[in-house]
């Protein structure tokens, strides 16, 4: 969506949620809710804004965002602010060992009790040992569990999953987040690169031809 690492057209993400029939997406770009908000304009049934936002010590994942949180915040600030205005606080592919911006254990377990959620299940995540842990992880701290495509591309929309009761706002996701089961499977390690490369497209000046 806004994210730098993407070039996902808004109209590409709503056409293939449909395609592939998933009834809500959460758009959680790095450190902006511009395009999630641009986004539920298009499509208000189908879409939680969030925001996946990179604080000094880990990321944090954010759901029923209505105000952008910056980045380098200090972590327990950064979730301070989430928690001002009503958002569901969550850490995205915790325990990740080759993702730098990941949140490791020491700081995870800090802020564990401060937390609504944990991503248990991360479809871009190489170690396929690293989502079983931070599934035992949140099971072990009776916290609900998450599952993000971590989608920088159409094709990976939908990779993960959540199947859960229907929800009819923030009041009562949580709730419905614990009765959820969820699914998918681990992308091609080969998306990293389109991740590359959009920063590159991002970065580089498009020249027009004659």
């Amino acid at each position: 969506c806004y994210s730098p690492d993407s070039l996902t057209s808004l109209e590409a993400i709503i056409e293939t949620c449909r395609r592939r029939g998933l009834d809500k997406i959460a758009v959680t770009d790095h450190n902006t809710i511009a395009g999630a908000l641009a986004l539920r304009e298009l499509a208000p049934e189908l879409v939680i804004v969030g925001e996946e936002i990179k604080t000094s010590n880990g990321e944090l994942i954010a759901f029923f965002v209505e105000e952008e949180v910056p980045a380098w915040l200090p972590l327990e600030e950064a979730i301070a602010r989430l928690r001002d205005q009503g958002a569901i606080v969550g850490v995205p592919h915790p325990l990740d060992r080759l993702r730098r911006e990941a949140m490791g254990l020491t700081a995870l377990l800090t802020i564990i009790n401060r937390v609504d959620c944990l991503e248990g299940f991360n479809a871009r995540c190489i170690l396929p040992g690293d989502n079983r842990r931070a599934l035992a992880l949140a099971r072990e701290h009776g916290l609900p569990v998450t599952a993000g495509s971590d989608a920088h591309s159409p094709m990976e929309i939908g990779a993960a999953y959540v199947e859960m009761p229907p929800f009819a706002g923030k009041e009562d996701f949580l709730s419905s987040l614990r009765q959820a089961r969820i699914g998918g499977h681990l992308s091609c390690p080969l998306v990293h690169f389109t991740s590359v490369w959009a920063k590159i497209r991002r970065k580089t000046p498009m020249t027009k031809s004659q």
